[in-house]
């Protein structure tokens, strides 16, 4: 059995580049397109990788929404920007769809500068009803009259910036469409012909007539009367097609309703854009994956892909020389908590990203994941801590960056023990600008009375797991990088380690290299070429932002000539604290040369990491060309 349907002989979507031809298609069409539309994102997506499943799920959906709203001047707001790939083929993107991740092409998320079509940008979730209410709201300043339409997934519908964003909008009373993408059936099922038939009614000029009749009718019994016959009846129909939640924060709800079936999808949505006013909410059931069996089997694989066989659905693997820090990670976790039943692993809504499914495996009651929701997720593992439990709050370091103010207020004022794990630190290759861990260190490490360490390789890795399980006098974070390890022996468990203090890995006398992080690896490579140039190397790991070790920092600036600090974050980092240091302490006096190595100041787009970091000035070539140039040499000589 094939796992999708074969295109058509005569293929609609080479009729539609804009949104504009496809308005021009009959209704009936539709669903032929919709099928040519799955195809071509299946073999796209198979030759790039990416995220394949929210794709799938919402291609009905996408057809329907550039059918019937007058897009761009309408504006769709796609959160997370996941199942955005449907909508890139079809705003006038297909010719680049294969370039999809790779250097130089299309983004795996909305991105403004991209397109027309892509009015917001989006990889973090639950933002599209505060931006689709922005917009709404400065149409109705300018007078204008064009709709407005965010997508957001169940899931995303755990983060309170959604509530807090629909409770703003209901009291505002605009008019703003939100379509709820309900793909892992976790609200309500939609419950076959009489759900549709109810949705139809409900969004449809015959119901808004009734519902505007029943407003002047008991405007003339009086305020209290109003209220009460309103809210009996917006109960009433509640109980029948669900919804109450979002009614009672002023939402006008319809649903739930097929997402898959175009013959449901397309009235409800004219209905919704000829009579809608106010806020309302479609509730759209889908399937993750719809339409390759692959992906409708094991939808958590099918998220995010690599490239991947379209026949047997087989995913690339990346060969395996070296254990994934998440693994090493998870593994060394695991192993403390084995030995100390006070140890807890919170995630918000990335139990397999961070490797916590696996924790989850062997200790469930210690296992929480919170949903799309940092800030509380921090602000609960504070709650652990005053308890006397040990809390890891495991979260990438770019979606750490939502929960700050907790991490502030909540854990880093009060100097609770809470762990932070954090993933995805430096480059992240092709989820680009919005996912890169740039940040966390200048963030953190600016927090009095915070532990911020970085990990060197796997090993230290694992040593640093230990000493923050053993570590109970106050906040305390590691950083580690998304991929593979560099190969280096593990030991059979963690060491603790020193508070503050780092380590010399390799002795010389003329130029000092002072590594945070997993840029050690490339400064040793460079010491070898300095060292072979004439150019005496010391390869230090400080393996701590705070607390410094302002003694090896010292002996490193008294005893050689040129100071290069190289790590993977942003200005304001570990870097600054070095500088800061010597500044205080008198060393810049002496004539040391110090030369900081940092992530560019912008916002990097997508790229394979080594190339990233090789632009950056960051791998080991560069290192060296710092150097050289830091002595005022020629390098081509001094090799040649």
């Amino acid at each position: 059995m094939a796992p999708v349907k074969s295109p058509p002989e005569t293929p609609l979507l080479d009729q539609v580049k804009v949104p504009a031809d496809l308005r021009r298609l009959k209704e009936g069409d539709l669903p032929q397109l919709a099928d040519e539309l799955r195809h071509e994102l299946i073999d796209a997506v198979s030759q790039t990788g990416g995220h394949l499943g929210a794709g799938l799920g919402v291609v009905e959906l996408t057809v329907a929404l550039h059918y019937v709203f007058d897009t761009p001047a309408d504006r769709i707001i796609w959160d997370v920007g996941h199942q955005a790939y449907p909508h890139k083929i079809l705003t006038g993107r297909r010719d680049r769809i294969r370039t999809l991740r790779q250097e130089h092409g299309l983004s795996g998320f909305t991105k403004r500068s991209e397109s027309e079509y892509d009015p917001f940008g989006a990889a973090h979730s639950s933002t599209s009803i505060s931006a689709g209410l922005g917009m709404a709201v400065a149409r109705d300043l300018a007078g204008a009259k064009n709709n407005v339409i965010a997508v957001i997934g169940d899931g995303a519908m755990s983060a309170g910036m959604a509530y807090e964003a629909m409770n703003n909008a209901g009291a505002l009373d605009a008019r703003l469409i939100v379509i709820l993408n309900d793909n892992d059936m976790s609200i309500a099922p939609p419950s076959g012909a009489m759900s549709h038939y109810l949705a139809r009614l409900a969004s449809g000029s015959t119901y808004a007539g009734i519902r505007d009749f029943g407003k002047k009718l008991t405007g003339y019994l009086g305020k209290r009367a109003d209220k009460a016959i309103t809210r009996a009846v917006e109960h009433a129909r509640g109980y029948v097609t669900g919804g109450t939640l979002f009614e009672e924060l002023g939402f006008f709800h319809i649903g739930p309703i097929d997402g898959h079936n175009l013959e449901h999808l397309v009235p409800v949505l004219k209905n919704v854009r000829d009579n809608g006013e106010g806020p309302i909410l479609i509730h759209v059931v889908t399937k993750k994956g719809k339409g390759y069996a692959p992906a409708e089997e094991a939808a958590d694989k099918y998220h995010g892909v690599n490239k991947f066989d379209v026949i047997s659905g087989a995913q690339a693997k990346a060969p395996a020389n070296a254990p994934a820090y998440t693994k090493v990670f998870a593994d060394a976790l695991i192993q403390e908590a084995r030995e100390d039943d006070r140890i807890v692993a919170v995630t918000a809504a990335m139990p397999s990203g961070t490797g916590l499914d696996h924790f989850g495996k062997e200790f469930p009651d210690r296992t929480f994941d919170v949903g799309i929701a940092e800030q509380h997720g921090v602000t609960f593992a504070a709650g652990l801590a005053t308890e006397g439990f040990k809390p890891f709050a495991t979260i990438y370091s770019t979606f750490l960056q939502r929960a700050y103010d907790q991490v502030v207020h909540d854990v880093a004022i009060q100097g609770l023990p809470v762990r932070f794990p954090i993933d995805r630190a430096g480059f992240v290759g092709a989820d680009g600008a919005t996912h890169c861990g740039a940040f966390d260190v200048t963030y953190l490490a600016s927090l009095p009375g915070f532990v911020v360490m970085a990990a060197a390789d796997e090993a230290d890795l694992k040593h640093m797991v230990r000493t923050a399980a053993a570590y109970d006098d106050g906040p305390i974070s590691f950083r580690y990088p998304r991929g593979n390890g560099v190969g280096v022996e593990m030991p059979a468990r963690g060491e603790i380690l020193e508070i503050g203090k780092g380590r010399i890995v390799k002795q010389g006398t003329k130029v000092a290299l002072l590594s945070f992080g997993t840029r050690l690896a490339d400064c040793l490579l460079a010491a070898e070429e300095l060292d072979a140039a004439g150019l005496s190397t010391t390869v230090a790991d400080a393996r701590f932002a705070k607390p410094l070790d302002e003694d090896l920092v010292r002996r490193l600036a008294r005893e050689h000539e040129v100071l290069i600090t190289v790590e993977e974050g942003a200005i304001g980092g570990f870097a600054s604290h070095v500088l800061h240091f010597l500044a205080h302490d008198g060393l810049l006096e002496t004539g040391i040369k110090v030369r900081p190595l940092i992530l560019p100041d912008e916002f990097t787009d997508h790229a394979k990491p080594e190339k990233m970091y090789a632009d950056a000035g960051l791998d080991s070539a560069g290192i060296v060309r710092t150097v050289f140039a830091a002595l005022g040499r020629d390098r081509a000589a001094a090799t040649a």
